[in-house]
């Protein structure tokens, strides 16, 4: 059993610019998520039993998010390179308008999700899923994953054996969570 949590909001979510490995510090609105997300996880938990590990991307977003979890959820934790967000390169941080204008012609022919992998030094799409399919081989414990919104599209993705563009357009909710049980993803909202 897999409990995969997005971070909650942060400013640079409600301003559209890309974090990748950049980070940038949660909202109020995301402190609430984080929390209600907990509130959730310990619900889901205490029904399911079982003792859980918990294992979080280093990056401060969901650092962040994971402390928020651990005030409602006495869990140890460890932190997990695996779970980083998709890097865009010389792209992180910023905007698509940004990109467009520093990068004349790189996003031609993209679409809403796939422009993240046409960054001329950014992680391609066969690494993150190559990441992420070594994730998924090393969870032999029943664990909660606090993680990003591309990656976590691309976890989901290959959990579910789906094609690149089913996967890009699976919903990142940062109010709710996914459990990956059984090769069945059951969307959890709060």
């Amino acid at each position: 059993m897999i409990y995969l949590v997005r971070h909650g909001e942060t400013l640079w979510n409600t301003l559209g610019r890309y974090q990748g490995i950049k980070d940038s510090p949660l909202t109020p609105q995301g402190v609430r998520q984080a929390n209600t997300v907990a509130t959730s996880l310990r619900r889901e938990i205490s029904e399911s039993g079982q003792s859980f590990e918990l294992r979080v991307s280093p990056l401060g977003r969901t650092q962040e998010t994971a402390a928020l979890l651990q005030s409602i959820l006495p869990i140890n934790k460890s932190d997990d390179e695996r779970l980083m967000e998709v890097s865009a390169g010389s792209w992180d941080g910023l905007t698509k308008f940004e990109i467009e204008n520093e990068f004349p012609g790189m996003l031609c022919g993209s679409t809403a999700y796939d422009w993240y992998f046409k960054s001329p030094d950014g992680e391609s799409f066969d690494q993150a899923c190559d990441r992420a399919r070594a994730w998924l081989t090393n969870i032999h414990k029943p664990t909660i994953a606090v993680s990003h919104g591309l990656f976590g599209r691309i976890l989901r993705g290959v959990y579910l054996g789906i094609s690149k563009e089913e996967m890009l357009e699976l919903t990142v909710p940062q109010d709710g969570f996914f459990a990956l049980e059984k090769g069945e993803v059951r969307a959890v909202c709060c």
